[in-house]
């Protein structure tokens, strides 16, 4: 597996544990070494591992939690970092997403996501789609 096949699978993770209501799996996905930071739409900025996961935990508990399906995952490599840039589709609509990940342990873990409102959709010709270099 190539190293952005990797970053992608790291963060098609993210998204299972997310779509699945798996808090185990959602745990597993953040560093744990690393600083992590978060910042859920229409919400401020959580910082720590702690903050973060029982952030997830209580949003993969609430029934009412939207179904989420990632969608043009693009992921970025510098070094022993890594983001993904994709949309995240909930009901037909759109919210963008950055993820970012850092190696630790020869694993990619999440250490920051951020999603927000966007005018834009998968697959329009005025964005980018696919793996960027």
């Amino acid at each position: 597996m190539s190293e952005t096949e990797a970053v992608l699978f790291a963060n098609e993770a993210f998204y299972r544990a997310f779509a699945e209501r798996d808090a185990a799996l959602m745990e597993e996905v953040w560093a744990r070494d690393t600083p992590v930071t978060c910042i859920h739409p229409g919400w401020g900025p959580l910082a720590g591992r702690r903050a973060v996961i029982e952030s997830w935990t209580a949003i993969l508990r609430n029934p009412g939690a939207p179904r989420i399906r990632c969608r043009s995952p693009a992921a970025t490599i510098i070094g022993t970092a890594a983001f993904v840039v994709c949309f995240e589709e909930i009901d037909g609509q759109f919210l963008i997403a950055t993820n970012c990940f850092a190696r630790e342990g020869g694993v990619w873990r999440m250490v920051h996501h951020q999603a927000g409102p966007t005018s834009a959709a998968p697959g329009r010709p005025d964005r980018p789609t696919g793996t960027m270099h």
